[in-house]
């Protein structure tokens, strides 16, 4: 069975090894020739084509790339290392919106994903301050 099946593939390796100056040239005029490629626009579109091994309880799972729009993320107040974020607490290393929460700091926080980062700021608008007029 071995030598038959070595045989074929030899066989079939020189019937296809068999090419002339002609059809090499051709081969290497497509190679030159200029392609259209796929757009900007359309390549940003495109799903990660990845997948991820992640282990957790000592197992082993895979993780498929979701198709992910961008949710709004908004951050409205800043407590103790503690960030309110779309109306829930998070504190580091929580996720939200499949970003995890890496860094809290006093005006702002850092999310990240596995290739992307997002720096949210808290919004402070003048018009949020009360202010006192001492009266006489």
């Amino acid at each position: 069975m071995k030598k038959t099946i070595l045989v074929f593939t030899l066989i079939t390796t020189v019937h296809y090894a068999d090419l002339s100056m002609d059809q090499i040239r051709g081969m290497v005029q497509k190679i030159h020739d200029r392609r259209e490629g796929i757009s900007l626009d359309k390549l940003r579109e495109t799903r990660e084509p990845f997948v991820r091994l992640e282990e957790e309880n000592n197992t082993t799972k895979f993780v498929i790339p979701v198709d992910n729009k961008e949710s709004k993320l908004s951050l409205n107040a800043i407590i103790n290392k503690m960030a309110y974020i779309n109306g829930e607490w998070k504190g580091i290393d929580d996720e939200i919106s499949g970003f995890t929460l890496k860094y809290v700091g006093k005006k702002g926080v850092v999310l990240r994903n596995d290739n992307q980062i997002k720096k949210l700021f808290l919004d402070i608008k003048r018009e949020n301050f009360i202010t006192i007029k001492e009266g006489k």
